[in-house]
């Protein structure tokens, strides 16, 4: 599968715990103002990557806690994220996807564009859309007050948000 990939880093501490390889999808249709990555909004922007030479990056790398999706919006790409995810977890590695959407949208919108196999795979989500004017910097691993880190295993199961400590 492919990605529309804006970049990635390869031994990230600030997008999750641990050390992780960090891929920046590109598209974004939240338009967050303020936004952290405003170059991976663009739809079209970035670069065309599969998710094996992906696979074969994080495998390269024997430090690594985990994986982190970020963005732009993964859940835009969320089919070869999951696909990539499985592939990930084999690995034995975590996954943190952050997102500007809610859990409850995502949740109640599962059946559509594979966002179900997106949280399937997913460890920790990091949701809501970043806000400017609750910008923290005391918050791990998240730009806003209003965002949550989320269980989200946990949270499928309850079928409801369960948030967890950094």
């Amino acid at each position: 599968m492919e990605l529309r990939i804006a970049g990635t880093v390869n031994d990230s501490i600030v997008d999750g715990p641990g050390i992780r390889f960090t891929i920046f999808v590109q598209g974004c249709p939240h338009d967050c103002k303020g936004c952290h990555n405003p170059q991976t909004h663009d739809f079209n922007g970035g670069i065309i990557i599969s998710t094996e030479v992906l696979l074969e990056k994080i495998k390269g790398n024997p430090l690594l806690d985990g994986v982190t999706f970020s963005g732009g919006e993964p859940f835009c790409q969320a089919q070869a994220l999951a696909s990539l995810g499985k592939e990930i977890k084999k690995l034995g590695l975590n996954i943190v996807t952050y997102t500007g959407y809610t859990f409850e949208k995502l949740f109640e919108s599962r059946d559509q564009n594979n966002w179900d196999e997106l949280l399937k795979v997913t460890d920790i989500l990091i949701d809501g859309p970043f806000i400017l004017e609750q910008k923290d910097w005391e918050i791990k691993f998240r730009g806003s007050s209003n965002q949550r880190y989320i269980d989200c295993q946990e949270s499928i199961k309850q079928g409801r948000a369960v948030e967890t400590d950094p």
